[in-house]
């Protein structure tokens, strides 16, 4: 891993400590908020490889039966993420809420997650993605681990002509795959996924058979949609950064992502996820979208705790990222109290 990753991941770890401690959490109360909204991915064993980029992404079972106990004993109220905006506008209300919500649909929440939520009677909301539902769309970040992990090296073009990337050691896998992210974020999108994809083919790794090997497709959608416990929103039609197309694909990834819901689920969805969710891929100009599109709420990713002036912009809640590198029942106090954001700014 990097100085730079591993500085950084050092600096969240210290902040969740001494967020953590119970001397610290009674000073400032207020931090806490209304409550808390969870983001998860993959829900699964834990993975024992040394070289795992996307491992913040996946959580165990066993780490969100903990995190359910413990935000449970912090005594928060879970609730179904819909739900939120009339539960914060009743001022005689005074619980503090916790949702759960699992971006991109994979087949992992079905069989790990959704027994864990059964069993203790917690509402959780998964936001489907259509073009991984349909196997039109990869999932570039799943690509570039599998060729990064398996290639010995690559031939390819990063902007500045061909070159040969050696992937002999963990730390150059680990710089290739920071290269492929900075790729996807800096050209066109689609282009970038494009040739992301074909140079996986040319090392005999199909990057929609990983979409088809991870994710739920719509027969299993519909069955998990019979758990009165599970709900379902939109997460777009591809997966892309919505801040970086124009208008017509916006409304489009909006629209039509409403409608494959419906399809696979027989309802339509009234929550959104912004894919990425962080700053740059999230502005006004989105909120607005999703809300003419006919979602009442949206989350982002950036984090921050519940409280009432959420409902003046209810496209744009915050979101706290249950990470799978720091997967200890201490650090879920600790995002739980809301000082970890006061640290880590």
């Amino acid at each position: 891993m990097s100085l730079k990753r591993l500085a950084k991941y050092a600096l969240i770890g210290a902040g969740l400590e001494v967020s953590a401690l119970p001397g610290v959490r009674r000073l400032y109360p207020s931090a806490a908020g209304r409550g808390v909204i969870f983001t998860l991915h993959h829900v699964r064993p834990q993975n024992a490889a040394r070289y795992a980029p996307n491992a913040h992404l996946s959580v165990t079972p066993q780490f969100l039966e903990k995190a359910i106990e413990t935000s449970l004993e912090c005594g928060l109220t879970p609730v179904a993420f819909e739900d939120l905006p009339r539960l914060l506008s009743d001022p005689s209300d005074k619980r503090r809420f916790v949702c759960f919500t699992l971006d991109d649909g994979y087949r992992n929440n079905a069989e790990h997650a959704a027994p864990i939520f059964r069993k203790y009677g917690v509402p959780y909301t998964i936001f489907i993605t259509a073009g991984f539902v349909e196997r039109s769309r990869s999932i570039w970040w799943e690509t570039a681990e599998a060729l990064t992990r398996n290639a010995g090296r690559l031939e390819f073009d990063f902007g500045h002509g061909m070159e040969t990337v050696a992937l002999d050691t963990v730390a150059q896998k680990e710089s290739a795959f920071s290269r492929f992210t900075t790729l996807v974020q800096t050209i066109e999108e689609d282009e970038a996924v494009h040739r992301l994809d074909n140079l996986a083919k040319t090392h005999g790794i199909d990057p929609l058979a990983i979409v088809a090997e991870l994710t739920m497709n719509a027969e299993e959608l519909r069955r998990l949609s019979e758990d009165p416990l599970a709900h379902f929103g939109a997460h777009t039609m591809t997966h892309v950064n919505l801040r970086r197309v124009d208008g017509v694909r916006l409304r489009h990834e909006l629209v039509a992502s409403a409608e494959a819901v419906e399809r696979y689920v027989g309802r339509r969805p009234s929550t959104f996820s912004y894919p990425y969710g962080y700053a740059s891929a999230v502005g006004d100009r989105e909120c607005d979208a999703v809300r003419r599109a006919g979602f009442s709420v949206a989350v982002t990713t950036q984090p921050g705790m519940l409280d009432p002036s959420n409902l003046q912009r209810p496209t744009a809640f915050n979101r706290v990222s249950l990470n799978g590198r720091f997967q200890k029942k201490r650090y879920v106090k600790g995002l739980i109290s809301g000082l970890a954001f006061k640290f880590l700014r």
